[in-house]
C-alpha cells in the first residue's frame, strides 16, 4: 500500500507569515517573527520586557489586528496606565488573571470594575478563578474564538502563574500544552519571564519548545539583548550582545546611532548625584556601598551589579531606565515633550501615597530640577517628599493640600505657591477628594 501525502497538510507548502516585533532592528537581528512563534522573553526586573512588550502592542494595534494580554502580574488600572491610550483600542482585550489571583479578590482591585454609569473604553475580562490552569486556559480559548486573523498575545508572565500556581510542574504542564495549540491556532505570544525566579530544569523545558528565547540583562552598565534562540531562521547574531537604549516610547540599538552618541554611564551616574548635592560618600551610605565603590562606578573602571544600580537610582531619585537613557540627542532641543519624561524614584514610605515624575532630563545644566508631584487623594505623609539641602518652591495646580513646618500648619490652595529656604516640611497632607498635583523646583546647589 503507497501512502500520499495532500499538499493541503504539507508544511513544505505553507508559506509563513511575517510579523514585525514593532522594531525594524529587532527584525533584522531575530531574522524575522512569524505566525505560530512562541517568544520567550526573560529578564532580571520586567522593566526591560514591559518595553519591548509596548513596542509589539503598538505595531499589533496599529495594524487593526487582535491581541490579547493576559496579566498576572499587573492590575488592570496598572495594564491600563502601562498602555496609555492604546488600552482604548477595541482590537485589545485584557484578560484579568490578577484581581482573583495574586490580588486575592480585594475590595481595591475590584473597584475597577465599577463604571459608575460612565462609558467604558476598555475590554476587560476578569477570570473567576485564575489559580486554576484549566480555567484560565479555557479563558484564553474563549476570547480567541471570538476573534478573526491572526491574533496576537501577550503573557505577563510566566513567573507570575508560577506564584499564583504554586510550583513549576503545574506551569512547565500549562506552558507544553499550550505553546503547540497557540502555534495551531495562527497566534505569535510573547512570554514573559523573570529568569531568577525559575529553575535551569523549568527554563530547558520551555525554551525547548519555543521557537524563539530573547535574554535581556545589563552588562557592563548597559542594556543588552541576546537572542539564544530562534528556530527555523538564518539570524546570524545568535548569542551575540546588542546594547540598546530606551529613548521615550520606542527602543535604539547601539548600531542605529553613531559612535560619538553612546552615552557614559558613569559620568551619568557622577552628574546625577552633583545635581542632587551628594558626595560620593553620602551617596555610598544611601546605596550600601564604599565611597571607593561610587568613585570607580563613576569612572567607570567598575559596573554596578543589577540591584546595587537600582538601589543607586532609588537614592538619586531617578528611575534606572533614566540613568541608561541617551538624552545627548535632544541637547539642541528647547522643547522637551511629555513623552519622554522619566518617573522618579520616591522613599519606599511614599509609594501608594504620591507619584512624580521628572519634566525635564536629570543631566540638563538647569538651575532647578523640576518635578510635577501627584500626592493621592486624602493621603497624608510624614516627611518631605525629597532629602534635599537647598531651596524649593512649589506651585499648587490641583487639588488642597496641608503641609506642617514645626509647630506650624499651612493650608495650599490651588494657585498658591509654598518657598522653602533650607527648613523641610515634616508633613503633607492632601485634603481634597482628587489628586493633588504639585510643580516642584529643586535648586541646585
Amino acid at each position: 500500500m503507497s501512502l500520499k501525502t495532500s499538499n493541503r497538510f504539507s508544511t513544505a507548502n505553507i508559506k509563513k507569515r511575517r510579523v514585525s516585533s514593532g522594531l525594524s532592528e529587532l527584525d533584522t537581528l531575530l531574522g524575522d517573527l512569524y505566525i505560530g512563534d512562541n517568544v520567550l522573553w526573560y529578564d532580571d526586573m520586567g522593566s526591560f520586557s514591559a518595553a519591548f512588550s509596548h513596542c509589539f502592542i503598538r505595531e499589533t494595534l496599529a495594524r487593526k489586528k487582535p491581541l490579547i494580554y493576559v496579566t498576572f502580574d499587573r492590575s488592570p488600572k496598572n495594564v491600563v496606565s502601562f498602555l496609555g491610550t492604546l488600552a482604548e483600542s477595541q482590537n485589545l482585550t485584557i484578560l484579568d488573571c490578577f484581581t482573583n489571583g495574586k490580588g486575592d479578590s480585594s475590595e481595591v482591585f475590584n473597584k475597577f470594575y465599577e463604571k459608575d454609569g460612565a462609558l467604558w473604553p476598555y475590554k476587560v475580562i476578569k477570570v473567576n478563578n485564575p489559580t486554576s490552569a484549566a480555567h484560565v486556559a479555557e479563558a484564553m480559548y474563549g476570547v480567541h474564538s471570538n476573534l478573526a486573523g491572526d491574533v496576537h498575545f501577550i503573557i505577563d508572565s510566566l513567573t507570575g502563574m508560577q506564584s499564583l500556581w504554586g510550583g513549576e510542574e503545574q506551569v512547565i504542564e500549562f506552558y507544553v500544552k499550550t505553546c503547540p495549540r497557540l502555534y495551531e491556532l495562527d497566534t505569535i505570544a510573547y512570554w514573559l519571564v523573570e529568569k531568577g525566579a525559575h529553575s535551569s530544569r523549568l527554563k530547558a523545558n520551555i525554551n525547548k519548545i519555543a521557537q524563539v528565547v530573547i535574554d535581556l540583562s545589563v552588562r557592563r552598565g548597559n542594556a543588552v539583548l541576546k537572542i539564544l534562540k530562534a528556530e527555523k531562521r538564518s539570524s546570524q547574531y545568535i548569542n551575540e550582545h546588542h546594547c540598546y537604549s530606551c529613548e521615550g516610547s520606542t527602543i535604539i540599538f547601539e548600531n542605529q546611532r553613531s559612535e560619538k552618541n553612546r552615552f557614559d554611564l558613569g559620568a551619568r551616574i557622577k552628574s546625577t548625584r552633583l545635581m542632587r548635592g551628594l558626595s560620593q560618600k553620602e551617596l555610598a551610605a544611601l546605596t550600601g556601598v564604599t565611597p571607593s565603590t561610587i568613585s570607580q562606578v563613576e569612572k567607570n573602571l567598575i559596573y554596578p551589579s543589577l540591584p546595587a544600580l537600582f538601589r543607586i537610582g532609588e537614592s538619586l531619585s531617578v528611575e534606572v531606565a533614566t540613568l541608561l537613557k541617551d538624552t545627548d540627542r535632544d541637547r539642541d532641543s528647547c522643547v522637551y515633550a511629555s513623552a519622554s519624561r522619566s518617573s522618579i524614584s520616591l522613599a519606599k514610605s511614599l509609594k501608594g501615597y504620591v507619584s512624580g515624575e521628572l519634566l525635564l532630563p536629570p543631566d540638563l545644566e538647569a538651575p532647578a530640577d523640576v518635578t510635577m508631584l501627584r500626592l493621592l487623594p486624602g493621603k497624608k505623609i510624614a516627611g518631605h517628599f525629597f532629602a534635599h539641602k537647598g531651596r524649593e518652591m512649589g506651585y499648587l495646580i490641583t487639588g488642597q493640600v496641608e503641609l506642617i513646618m514645626g509647630n506650624q500648619t499651612y493650608q495650599m490652595n490651588a494657585g498658591d505657591m509654598v518657598y522653602l529656604e533650607k527648613d523641610m516640611p515634616i508633613g503633607w497632607q492632601n485634603l481634597s477628594e482628587q489628586s493633588a498635583e504639585l510643580l516642584w523646583l529643586t535648586f541646585k546647589q
